[in-house]
């Protein structure tokens, strides 16, 4: 079976040497996407101190800025936010975040919502709160 890198002109680009997305039959393998905008280091809904460390941040805003990103994915593949089969979601705060970014996805999805796994993590690569690891058919 052949597979092919898949690379959004409209997320936010990854921070390493890897693509957006692989397709590889019908599905597409979508790299873990963060809240940041698209061609800036910016990171919506993160308060930062002097000395650069997280003074706080908003799930709410960095929520919507992850479903944006994957949408821009999955519509330049051909695809909707309808066609993922499978969510992995990490967040630095399970306590705080999860009732909130739990609202959202009802929202996103109010009618079939794809599967799944919420886990908590001590930090991401860069300092942002949430990120999506998909699977779309």
């Amino acid at each position: 079976m052949s597979s092919s890198n898949f690379h959004s002109s409209r997320a936010a680009e990854p921070v390493g040497k890897f693509p957006h997305a692989k397709r590889v039959g019908n599905l597409l393998f979508i790299s873990g996407i963060g809240p940041r905008e698209r061609g800036t280091k910016v990171i919506p809904g993160v308060e930062f101190g002097p000395d650069g460390s997280v003074i706080s941040h908003d799930i709410e805003v960095q929520a919507h800025s992850v479903f944006r990103n994957v949408k821009a994915i999955l519509e330049e593949a051909g695809l909707t936010l309808s066609d993922l089969v499978d969510v992995q979601v990490f967040l630095t705060d399970m306590k705080r975040d999860f009732k909130v970014m739990n609202q959202l996805w009802a929202a996103y999805f109010p009618d079939q919502a794809p599967c799944r796994t919420t886990v908590e993590v001590g930090a991401l690569p860069t300092p942002i709160a949430i990120e999506l690891k998909c699977i779309a058919a």
